[in-house]
């Protein structure tokens, strides 16, 4: 089962209620709402793209050591997933598929980051519930985030949804700012030119990760041209 058809069948269970949260009609339409207006809103279309150089970040991870671009692309490729939180069960299931990938992608002698709001807490409660062997790194304030144009503000009536859900964001990442990342992948060559970009301000859509194996492939094949 690909990695869509797990979030499409989880969005189902969900929406009719087969979920643990039992969301009501009204909290339901105010997501899709919410969603729809990112959507409308084009920011996707102005987020980096293939062939835009990648902003350089030092974030640290949940141990608390702290992780540099330019470090991890001296060594080879990056490939980096911002994530919304430990809380967003479509972002888990995006986690847990590419750590299936993740030993093809080491292979190809890239490395993979997730990058989140979340406290460092919070990252090594996600790591330890959905068995990751690659980091979660603390992007306080969504700040790089921001620099990938990422970065969005959660509408008020959205705000009151997460609330009841019990998703208190300000708690989650320590900061008082109901603001989260677009959800995006992001490969990245070693002269820091990012070679393949997926935005989606849906967040019940990902790409397969198997689809950024190829993208290294073809790294691989042009840094030995």
């Amino acid at each position: 089962m690909t990695l869509q058809h797990k979030l499409d069948a989880m969005r189902e269970d969900f929406e009719n209620g087969r979920f643990p949260l039992v969301p009501t009609r009204d909290q339901l339409d105010t997501m899709q709402r919410a969603t729809q207006s990112l959507i409308d809103s084009e920011q996707a279309d102005y987020a980096l793209k293939a062939g835009d150089t990648a902003p350089e970040f030092t974030l640290a991870d949940a141990a608390g050591a702290t992780v540099n671009s330019r470090a991890l692309l001296a060594r080879g490729p990056l490939i980096a997933t911002f994530y919304r939180g430990v809380w967003c069960p479509y972002c888990n299931y995006d986690l847990q598929a590419l750590e299936e990938i993740r030993p093809e992608i080491e292979a190809r002698g890239a490395s993979l980051v997730a990058i989140s709001p979340q406290t460092p807490a919070n990252s090594r409660k996600a790591q330890r519930d959905n068995k990751l062997g690659f980091p979660i790194l603390s992007d306080a304030g969504a700040a790089v985030a921001a620099d990938y144009g990422l970065r969005f503000a959660l509408p008020d009536d959205l705000i009151e949804v997460y609330k009841a859900f019990g998703n208190d964001l300000p708690t989650i990442n320590d900061d008082a700012a109901w603001v989260l990342p677009m959800p995006a992948s992001y490969v990245i060559g070693m002269d820091g030119t990012i070679a393949y970009a997926e935005v989606n301000p849906d967040y019940t859509r990902r790409p397969d990760p198997s689809e950024l194996l190829p993208v290294l492939d073809r790294l691989r094949a042009d840094a030995q041209a």
